[in-house]
């Protein structure tokens, strides 16, 4: 179960950047454009706020309940955080990525409530850029796509 869930939350943060890539994107084009804010620009900022929450969701199951990383380090919390590997899952990775759950909620949020679409695009490229930074720092890219397998 633990492998099989891993897996999962491993594929989707592919997802999770692709819809964050685009989202600071297009408020990048947008912005540089000069366009008017779109229904589509929404929906993408929304699609990037939704596949974070996922991703939450299934990183704070594996956290809490299936890994045995954080298991070990929830018991031995001061010897955890002297090990570099156990500090980041425990502590560095839940950071950024809380951070970038904020980051991508307030771009969805403040980005449609401004005046013009230029403070839009302003915005959404603001927090989404800010969001997608935070998730690519994060990210243990050294942790295979399928682990395994």
């Amino acid at each position: 179960m633990y492998l099989k869930l891993l897996s999962l939350h491993n594929v989707i943060r592919w997802v999770v950047l692709i819809f964050g890539l685009t989202a600071a994107y297009r408020s990048f084009m947008g912005l540089s454009a000069q366009k008017e804010w779109a229904a589509l620009d929404r929906r993408w900022g929304l699609a990037f706020s939704i596949s974070l929450d996922i991703q939450c969701l299934l990183g704070l199951f594996l956290y809490f309940f299936l890994s045995p990383i954080t298991r070990n380090a929830l018991s031995n919390g001061a010897l955890a955080l002297q090990n570099t590997n156990t500090r980041f899952y425990v502590l560095i990775h839940s950071l950024y990525m809380i951070l970038a759950i904020v980051f991508a909620h307030l771009g969805k949020v403040l980005s449609p409530r401004a005046n013009t679409s230029l403070v839009k695009h302003q915005r959404a490229a603001t927090f989404f850029t800010l969001a997608t930074l935070c998730i690519l720092l994060g990210i243990p890219w050294t942790r295979p796509l399928l682990p395994g397998y």
